[in-house]
Formats: structure tokens, C-alpha cells, sequence
């Protein structure tokens, strides 16, 4: 028990002290928090003071950094903009494409920036001098002088050394904003009114480069037209409009190639442009062509058959420029059609005028006349058909488009069609036929009013002649014989057989009817008369020859005529002289018989030397 109030004892005095350090130690941290007070009155300001100030040496820190960010850029910009104001030059383009690069970057990265309106304008003003080295590059290509007569056309080449700079500028070019690709750029618009202007500019030079290139050789075609032959112009006209049409090809390329604007409405916009000088000279050419040609169709029809033709194998090529122009081009003009029509229309005329000629009764001779020369119709018929195959696609085309003996101007008469399945060289058969039917109608028609019944007969045999060697036998081109049907072929042999029949009855006959023995004629006066007449007649058929010559100009077709002429009457001379100097007709027969048969042969062979 004593123990216990001990133990008990002692923890009270150990409680009483423990109360009394606690006491203590409360005392101590009271002062320690009063002073704590005290301290923070007192260092609060000195805090706030000094943390103003430290925000505001951060913000004079940005600032100066700022100010000298702002003054480093006003340099940049002030080298750019006198870079850029001082246009690009052609050897150091790159350094021009940097610095517009670099103010493009500077507007996409700081839209917002009140300077963009200004860096805008600035690459506005690179991109005109940028266009502006374009058009002088390309005026550059674009001068020269034209080419002199007779020089290849084939190409137009825009000089290899301009490309070479031209290339990457129009590369660059069509990076430059523009409202399709940079619908935020403030300078879009401006710059894509820059281009097209550029562009069209580009298009307006070329044309007429290509314009000035071509058009001395055409006015040489014009101008040498009427001392060239016609088909051979024809042929020039044709070599030129295929020039004409190559070279514009040959531009689109180039355009292709070198347009600021590559969409295909503006392609196709601006090649338009640059056509219409290049078609309107060749319209230009073309009508003057067909006018010339109009003057006198018969003489220069084959220049219109000639022309069309080359024009024909060129349609394609049209075809294909056409298609490249563009739809609302396309549908308000086709000069290629016109000029094709105009020239069509003259070989439409051509065909039936000329048949209608050659129908026509000749206005020059009176009857009674004794020339007996080659007619008009004639050399023109033979002139006319030799030329033929020289065209002939171009007058099978046209003689198809007219129809079948429609070129008859409403006659209504054809001849028979071949069993051929081919109708192409059926039409000009007809054609042919009608034409030589016509000719030699008029030739005949011609020996029988407008010729003296003996001189008709040579006339006729002349012309006839002159037309189956020709046309028959030997034509200028083999080709013409395969188009010679057979009706055509027999009613030149028949008329030849027929006038050289008339041309014996009506020179020779009267010979032999002298020498032939007429029952109701006997003895020897009769027999002095026969002679006398012979002889006579035989004068007048010499006198006759040499104002009426035979076959000039076929000296074959002349000799077998005189062989013909000697087996006719010398046979017959010599038997009836035989027979009547046995029956001593007279006592001085030299009187009668003024030359002896061979004397008469020599005479006869001379008049078909």
C-alpha cells in the first residue's frame, strides 16, 4: 500500500513538472510568433516592392529583345523590298524566287501583323517584274526577220537559248499565289490579273510572229499565180496551208509549255488568241486565192482542183487544232471549212462550164472557110484530160458530189454504168465520155458548116486524130487509160475511121472515078479526057496540101495516111496508064500523061512528108 501511494506520489510530482515545462515551452512559442508577426509586417513590403520590380525588369528584358527583333526584321524587309524593286535578272533568278518566297512565308505566318498589307503589295510588284522579264524573253523569241522565198516553213522554233531561260521562270510563275490556290493571299487577285495579262500578252506576240513568219510566202503564191503553172500553184497553196497549220500545232505545244496560267480554259482561251491572226491571214490568202481564180476559170480551174485536193489530206490536222481552240471557238468560225467550201464551189462550177464549152459551136469560123488547123476544142479537150490525172482524187470527189451526170446541166442523158462495184472511176468514165462525145461533136459539127467540103474533110482528120493520139493512144499520163471506158475508146477509133474515109472520098475518090472506065465512055477522046481530069484533079489535091497540110503533129499517124493514099491510087494509075498506052489512044500520049505513075508517087509521098 505504502508502495503504491509511492508510485503515485511520484507521478504527481512529475506531472507538476511536466506542467511546468509545457508552460514553459508555450511561453517561449507565444514570443516566437509575436516576433514572427512583427517580422512579416515588416519584410511584406520590402516582398511586394521587390516583386514588382522583378516583373518589370522582365517586361523592359522582352521589350529590348522585341525592339531589337523589330529592327533586325525592317533590315530583312528593307533588302527585300530593294531586291524586288530592282526586278529579277535572268542569271540570278534564284535569289529573286528566295526573296518572294520569303515575303510569301512572312504573310502566311503573320496574317495578322499590320505590315502584311505592305509585304503583300511588295510581292505584288515582284510578280509584275517577274512578268515583265516573261514578255520581253518572249518578244525576244518572237522578232526576227521572215523567211525569204522559197525557205522551209515547216517549223517556227522559238529560239533553244531563251527557253533555256524562260523554263524556270514560268515554273515559278505558276507557283505565285493566285485566288484558286491562295484564296487568303491578299495579293491574289492582283497577281492572277498580272498573269493573265502576261499570258495573253504571250499570245497576242506569237500569233503575230507566226503571222509575219508566213504570210511573204503566201502573197508569193498570189503573186506568181498567173506565170506558174496552175496545178503547181495549187500544189504551193497546199504545201503552205500545211505549213500554216503545222506550225500552229507546233504553238500549242509551246503554250503548253510555257503559259503562266496552265488551266485548260485559260490554254485553250489564249490559243485562241493566238490563232486568229495565223486564220485570218490564211482567210486572207485563201479568198484572194479563190477571187484569182474566179477571173478565169478555165484557165486556172486545175489551180482550184489542185488546191482542193492538198487541202482534203489536211482536214485532220484542222480537225485537230480545232479541237484545241475550245468549244465556243469552235462554234463561231471555221476558216479551214470556209476556205474549203469556197475552192469547192469553183471545181463545182469547173466541170460543167467546161463541158458546156466544148458544146458550144465555134463563133470564130464562116462557112466556106479553108483553115484546117487545130481547133480550140481539140487542143483544149486534150489540154483538159491529160490534166486530169494529176488530180484525180480531187476530181473523183467532186464529180461524186456533183452526181452522175448532173454535170450535163439538165440534160437528163447518162451512159450505161460498168458492172464495176467501184463507183470512183465510174463517175469520171461517164465524165470523160461525155466530154470527148461533146468534143467530137462539135469538131464534126464544125468540118460540116464552117469548112469547105474538101478542107472540112482535113480539118476533121486533123482534130480527130489530134484527139485518139492524145487521149487514146498516147496521153500525156498513162493514167488517163484506165479511165477510158470502152464507148469512149470506140467513138474516138469510129470518128477516126469515119473522118479518115471522108478525108480519102472527098480528096482521092474524084481521082479514081477519073480512071475508072464508064461503058457509056468509049474511044480514044473519052480516054484524053480521063487523063486530063486525073491530072487535073491531081493539081488541085497537091495546091489543096499545101494550104491544108495533114497531121502536122503526128508524124506516124501522116506517113501510114500517105501509104494508104499511094496503095489507093498508084496501083490504079499504073494499070489504067498500061492499058491505054497499049491502045495508042493518041499519036503524042506526053500530051495526056503529064507525069509518069512514079512521078505522081513522089508528088503524093511529098505532100506527107
Amino acid at each position: 500500500m505504502d508502495d503504491e501511494s509511492a508510485e503515485i506520489e511520484l507521478l504527481e510530482q512529475n506531472l507538476a513538472k511536466t506542467r511546468q515545462i509545457s508552460q514553459r515551452m508555450t511561453s517561449i512559442l507565444n514570443s516566437f510568433d509575436t516576433r514572427l508577426a512583427k517580422l512579416e509586417k515588416t519584410i511584406l513590403p520590402l516582398y511586394s516592392s521587390t516583386t514588382v520590380l522583378t516583373r518589370r525588369g522582365s517586361n523592359i528584358e522582352k521589350a529590348l529583345l522585341k525592339i531589337d527583333e523589330v529592327a533586325s526584321n525592317q533590315e530583312g524587309v528593307a533588302a527585300e523590298e530593294a531586291l524586288i524593286l530592282r526586278g529579277p535578272q535572268t542569271n540570278q533568278l534564284d535569289i529573286y524566287k528566295d526573296a518572294l518566297e520569303r515575303l510569301n512565308a512572312s504573310i502566311a505566318f503573320k496574317a495578322n501583323s499590320r505590315d502584311s498589307a505592305d509585304t503583300a503589295r511588295l510581292v505584288e510588284t515582284g510578280a509584275k517584274k517577274l512578268a515583265q522579264l516573261y514578255t520581253k524573253l518572249v518578244a525576244e523569241g518572237s522578232s526576227g526577220s521572215a523567211p525569204g522565198p522559197g525557205a522551209n516553213l515547216d517549223k517556227n522554233p522559238f529560239p533553244s537559248f531563251l527557253l533555256a531561260d524562260l523554263r524556270p521562270l514560268v515554273s515559278f510563275l505558276r507557283t505565285l499565289p493566285v485566288p484558286t490556290t491562295h484564296p487568303s493571299h491578299p495579293a491574289a487577285p492582283a497577281i492572277f490579273s498580272t498573269l493573265k495579262e502576261a499570258q495573253r500578252g504571250y499570245a497576242d506576240m506569237r500569233g503575230t510572229w507566226s503571222r509575219r513568219f508566213l504570210e511573204g510566202q503566201g502573197k508569193r503564191i498570189l503573186d506568181r499565180a498567173d506565170n506558174v503553172d496552175p496545178i503547181e500553184t495549187g500544189v504551193e497553196f497546199g504545201t503552205w496551208t500545211q505549213a500554216v497549220l503545222s506550225i500552229a500545232r507546233d504553238e500549242y505545244d509551246l503554250l503548253v509549255e510555257l503559259s503562266t496560267l496552265a488551266t485548260p480554259s485559260q490554254i485553250a482561251s489564249s490559243y485562241n488568241t493566238l490563232l486568229n491572226p495565223i486564220v485570218g491571214m490564211f482567210s486572207t490568202t485563201s479568198t484572194s486565192l479563190v477571187s484569182f481564180i474566179r477571173r478565169s476559170l478555165h484557165k486556172y480551174g486545175f489551180m482550184a482542183l489542185s488546191a482542193y485536193e492538198s487541202l482534203l489530206l489536211l482536214q485532220p490536222l484542222w480537225d485537230e487544232i480545232a479541237d484545241l481552240r475550245g468549244p465556243e471557238a469552235r462554234k463561231d468560225t471555221n476558216e479551214f471549212r470556209d476556205a474549203l467550201q469556197a475552192i469547192k464551189s469553183l471545181c463545182f462550177r469547173l466541170f460543167p462550164e467546161v463541158l458546156a464549152d466544148v458544146r458550144l459551136p465555134s463563133m470564130s469560123g464562116k462557112a466556106g472557110d479553108v483553115s484546117t488547123g487545130l481547133a480550140d476544142t481539140a487542143t483544149n479537150t486534150v489540154g483538159f484530160l491529160n490534166r486530169l490525172p494529176e488530180v484525180l482524187n480531187a476530181s473523183t470527189d467532186i464529180l461524186l458530189s456533183l452526181g452522175d451526170g448532173n454535170w450535163k446541166m439538165g440534160e437528163g442523158v447518162r451512159v450505161a454504168k460498168s458492172a464495176k462495184t467501184d463507183a470512183t472511176p465510174n463517175v469520171l468514165e461517164h465524165y470523160i465520155y461525155d466530154f470527148v462525145s461533146a468534143a467530137v461533136n462539135n469538131i464534126n459539127n464544125v468540118a460540116q458548116t464552117q469548112r469547105r467540103p474538101p478542107f472540112g474533110t482535113v480539118f476533121r482528120l486533123n482534130n480527130i486524130a489530134h484527139l485518139r493520139k492524145n487521149i487514146c493512144l498516147d496521153p500525156k499520163h498513162d493514167a488517163l487509160i484506165d479511165y477510158l471506158s470502152k464507148p469512149t475508146q470506140e467513138i474516138l477509133n469510129s470518128n477516126f475511121r469515119t473522118a479518115k474515109s471522108a478525108y480519102f472520098d472527098a480528096n482521092f475518090s474524084p481521082l479514081m472515078q477519073a480512071l475508072t472506065d464508064d461503058p457509056k465512055e468509049k474511044g480514044k477522046t473519052a480516054t484524053k479526057e480521063k487523063f486530063t481530069r486525073f491530072y487535073d484533079l491531081l493539081e488541085e489535091v497537091l495546091e489543096r496540101h499545101k494550104i491544108a497540110p495533114v497531121l502536122e503533129d503526128d508524124d506516124e499517124s501522116r506517113e501510114q495516111i500517105g501509104s494508104d493514099v499511094l496503095k489507093f491510087v498508084i496501083p490504079s494509075l499504073k494499070a489504067f496508064t498500061q492499058k491505054h498506052r497499049e491502045k495508042e489512044f493518041s499519036k503524042n500520049p506526053q500530051k495526056y500523061i503529064k507525069m509518069s505513075a512514079e512521078e505522081v508517087e513522089s508528088r503524093l509521098k511529098g505532100i506527107y512528108r
